[in-house]
Formats: structure tokens, C-alpha cells, sequence
């Protein structure tokens, strides 16, 4: 029950759409512009700098804050506090992913998935950062750099988990792992056209002229 619970007050959380709401504040529906989609580069690419760090920060605090009051409540249970965190990002994600009440289009996660680094280990956090910057800076792709710190949340949690860092043992170990590799392959299939453009040579890049897709 506390797990269905983590999971269904995630996605209430994840319903609040930074990006829609934002564009909506300035007489525009993102969504029928750039990408088509609600998150952060998006709103970076309509509306500009000062747009795609205000829905960043939203995204990040959605899940943040949740995810904070799942140690709190917890705090006397450190052994399952991890594992309940990463059924509150589930939801989060779900919920910013797929918002009932906009028919099921909202962003990608990307943002949301960051604020889940935060949370779960500030170090994962810094490890995702440098790797991200790396290769946003190397390629211009944000794609890729998203494609690759959504890898590196799974490989981190997987080798944290066996060593033992977050207590995890037993069960909760494989169920942490499992919940850990739904959240990357939920970012991977949510970017699965930009998956086929890096593969075609036709991906945006940033600094480049966009080319509105919807």
C-alpha cells in the first residue's frame, strides 16, 4: 500500500505542467510549437533562456520536493526510503510524461529525472552534470546528453545498490534495479524520434536554426 501511495502522489505531482502553465502566462501553447512537447527544451526553443530555466527548475521541484518527504516520513526506515523514492519518481515522471487532463502529452522527463538524481545521491547528481555538459558541449545534442545520464542512473543505482551504499539487500536490491531501469527506458522511449534523427544525421542541434516539427 505505501508503495501505491508513492506512486499515485507522484503522479498528482508530476500533473503540475511547468512548461504549459508558463506558456500559457504569455498568451502561447507551447505545444503547438518547436517539438510539440512541454518540457524545458522546448520551452527554451519557443520562448527563450528565461522560459526553459523557469520550466526547468519547475520540473526539478516537482519531484524534489516529493521526494524529500518520502526521507522525512521514512527517516526511521532508512533500508526501504531509497525504494519508496524511486516509486515517487515513477510517478512524477508518469505524470509529467503523461497528464491525463492534456491528453496524455507532456514532456519527455528529462528535467524531472534530475531532480530524482538530487534526491537519491547528491554525487549521482554531479556525476550526470559533468557527463551531460560534456557532451552537450562535445556534440550540441541535448538529446544525447539526456540518452546518457538516463544510462548512467541505471548503471549508478545498479553498482551503488550491489555495494551496498543505500542498504538495499535481498528483494528491495532487485526492486530497486527494476524501478531504476523502467525510469531509463521510459526516457528512452519518450525520445525514440530523436533516437531515429541522431541516427539519420538530423537531429537539432543547440545554437542551430530549428526547424518547428509540430
Amino acid at each position: 500500500m505505501e508503495r501505491i501511495v508513492c506512486l499515485l502522489a507522484g503522479y498528482v505531482f508530476g500533473l503540475f505542467q511547468t512548461g504549459f502553465i508558463y506558456g500559457r502566462m504569455h498568451g502561447i501553447d507551447i505545444r503547438k510549437y518547436g517539438s510539440g512537447n512541454l518540457g524545458s527544451t522546448n520551452a527554451l526553443r519557443v520562448l527563450g533562456a528565461k522560459a526553459g530555466a523557469t520550466v526547468f527548475a519547475g520540473d526539478v521541484l516537482k519531484i524534489l520536493i516529493p521526494c524529500i518527504l518520502v526521507r522525512v516520513i521514512f527517516a526511521s526506515r532508512p533500508d526501504i526510503v531509497h525504494v519508496y523514492m524511486l516509486y515517487t519518481g515513477l510517478g512524477v515522471t508518469l505524470g509529467h510524461n503523461f497528464p491525463f487532463y492534456l491528453h496524455f502529452k507532456g514532456g519527455k522527463g528529462i528535467a524531472v529525472m534530475a531532480g530524482l538524481f538530487a534526491a537519491v545521491d547528491w554525487r549521482l547528481a554531479a556525476v550526470c552534470l559533468v557527463v551531460f555538459a560534456a557532451i552537450v558541449a562535445t556534440t550540441r545534442y541535448v538529446s544525447l546528453g539526456s540518452l546518457a545520464i538516463a544510462a548512467v542512473f541505471s548503471v549508478w543505482n545498479i553498482g551503488m545498490g550491489y555495494l551496498g551504499a543505500y542498504g538495499l539487500a535481498g528483494s528491495l536490491y532487485v526492486e530497486y534495479c527494476v524501478l531504476s531501469l523502467i525510469i531509463t527506458v521510459m526516457a528512452f522511449w519518450r525520445h525514440r524520434a530523436n533516437i531515429g534523427r541522431l541516427m539519420r544525421g538530423t537531429e537539432n542541434k543547440v545554437g542551430a536554426k530549428k526547424k518547428e516539427e509540430a
